[in-house]
This record gives structure tokens, C-alpha cells and sequence, in this order.
């Protein structure tokens, strides 16, 4: 930060998992395999439906952003947090640590956005079967993708301008795994309770009030399935379920720590670990274990045996 602020801080420090040695190791090595895992999965997605002529519909174009933007989560934090486990200097200059904050709630609220995309996908396949292709079509699904990452911009962008510009002259100790605008606000030599409710009705009940609607827009397919054919309602919830497990992974942990972002609670590295490292990785898991016809796809490109 510049001088004429008043701040003297240059660079954060984080306290990261305070273990022993042996379980510093342990961790390096655990999350650099779920990491290289993340990267390797979320590109096979990508390029099977790129390539793959059985996947161009729909719902895999949205899936494959989907990967897009969960690679890009992970990556932001994960590498940085991984060699951080074998630093005795864990630090972050103030920019790096602003450049992290920004790219986190962008990537975020443009897969935020996505999924509300697929969910109406799901809503149209399954209530409308007979006008998908007209619904869902080119013009559309293209507006969804790049209004999840205008939306994802204008998320990141209406926090970070309050947040660039304030000074840091105190203490410099995050204690946390990587930069997060609640544990960086803190930190600031001013008062920031405005700019602290503006975070919990920007990031905390904006993910709150998503979930919701995610979940009662699903509980309105199932409840549509159920009237029309009682013999569909397996099929629904077959369908479902991938999407029902995919929102709660990426919405749970946003609202614990974004909800109640100013109240201390001892939970919130074990969140921000599941948030940026396991939950990309489970996303491509999720959608191939469960999904044969993605599987077929893979075995035709050679990817997989």
C-alpha cells in the first residue's frame, strides 16, 4: 500500500496449521496429490466435452465451466498454501494478498451464479423435456456463462474497491491458510464495521439466500416429478442428486465463513481447506463416478482405460 494511506505494513503473515514438523509433511504431500488431482480432473472434464460429439448438449457445456471455475478456486489459495507448509516464513505481500481476495470472490461468485444456471438447466430438462432444445439453446446458455462472469466480477469488485485502499499499520498475523477479506479486514487501523456488514449482506447472505433458493427450486422439480409420474421421481432424484451434493459442498462452507464472517470460531481453516481443496476435487468425481455416459465419452478419447 502506498505510504500516503499511513500504512507501514507490507506483507501478512500467516499462522497456517500450527502442527509438528512430521504433520507439515504429511500435509505437503496429501494436498499436493488432492491439488494435482483437482488440476488433472477438472481438465479431463474440460476436454471431453470439448471434444467429445455425446456431450455437446446442455448440460455438459455448463458443467465444463463448471470445471473451469473450480480448477481456478483451488489454484488462487492451494499452490500458494502447499509451499507455505515447508516455509518457515509464511508471508504474502499486501498486493499478493489483494490479488488472492480479488480472483477468490470472482471465481466464486461466477460459479455461485453458474449453478443457479444449471439448476434452471435441470428445471427446464426435466418439467419441459419436450422444449429443452428450444429453451436451452446456443444464445442462452452462452448469456449464462457470461453473466456468471459478470456477476462474478461486479461480486468481487464492490468489496475489493472498500478494501484496497485501506490502511494496515497494526498487526500483520492472519490466522488463517490464505487471504480472506474477513481475517484482512480486521486487521485495518480504522473502523470497519460498515465495511464488515457489507461483506456478511455481499458474500454471507447472498450465499445464504442462493442455497435457499437452489434447494426450493429442487424440492419444485421433484414435487412437479412426483405429480406427473411417480415412476419418474427415481429418475429425478437420480438426476438430482449430483447437483443436491454439488451445491451444499460449494454453499456450505461459503455461509459459515461468510455469514458470520467478525465471530471467531475455531472451524474456519478445516472450512477454508474444504472449500478451495476438497470441494473442486469432488465436483469432477461426483459427476463422472455418477454419470456413464461421461465415462463412455472419456473411454472413447483414450483418457481413461
Amino acid at each position: 500500500m502506498d505510504l500516503k494511506n499511513g500504512s507501514v505494513v507490507t506483507e501478512f503473515i500467516f499462522i497456517g496449521f500450527s502442527v509438528q514438523w512430521e504433520l507439515q509433511i504429511f500435509f505437503f504431500m496429501t494436498f499436493s496429490l488432492v491439488y494435482g488431482a483437482t488440476v488433472l480432473g477438472n481438465v479431463l472434464i474440460m476436454v471431453t466435452v470439448t471434444f467429445s460429439s455425446t456431450l455437446h448438449s446442455p448440460m455438459y457445456f455448463l458443467l465444463g465451466n463448471l470445471s473451469f471455475f473450480d480448477m481456478c478456486i483451488s489454484t488462487v489459495t492451494t499452490p500458494k498454501m502447499i509451499t507455505d507448509l515447508l516455509a518457515e516464513n509464511k508471508s504474502i505481500s499486501i498486493w499478493g494478498c489483494m490479488t488472492q481476495m480479488f480472483f477468490m470472490h470472482f471465481f466464486g461468485g461466477a460459479e455461485m451464479t453458474l449453478l443457479i444456471s444449471m439448476a434452471f438447466d435441470r428445471y427446464v430438462a426435466i418439467c419441459k423435456p419436450l422444449h429443452y432444445k428450444t429453451i436451452m439453446n446456443h444464445r442462452l446458455l452462452n448469456g449464462l456463462v457470461i453473466l456468471s462472469w459478470v456477476i462474478g466480477f461486479i461480486h468481487t469488485m464492490s468489496q475489493m474497491v472498500l478494501t484496497v485502499n485501506l490502511p494496515f499499520c497494526g498487526p500483520n498475523v492472519i490466522d488463517s491458510i490464505f487471504c480472506d477479506l474477513p481475517l484482512v479486514i480486521k486487521l485495518a487501523c480504522i473502523e470497519t464495521y460498515t465495511l464488515e456488514l457489507f461483506v456478511i449482506s455481499d458474500s454471507g447472505l447472498l450465499s445464504l439466500i442462493c442455497f435457499i433458493l437452489l434447494l426450493i427450486s429442487y424440492t419444485v422439480i421433484l414435487v412437479t416429478v412426483r405429480q406427473r409420474s411417480s415412476g419418474g421421481l427415481s429418475k429425478a432424484l437420480s438426476t438430482l442428486s449430483a447437483h443436491i451434493i454439488v451445491v451444499t459442498l460449494f454453499f456450505g462452507p461459503c455461509i459459515f465463513i461468510y455469514a458470520w464472517p467478525f465471530s471467531s470460531f475455531s472451524g474456519n481453516k478445516i472450512l477454508s481447506v474444504f472449500y478451495t481443496v476438497i470441494t473442486p476435487l469432488l465436483n469432477p468425481i461426483i459427476y463422472t463416478l455418477r454419470n456413464q455416459k461421461m465415462q463412455g465419452a472419456m473411454r472413447k478419447l483414450q483418457f481413461i482405460c
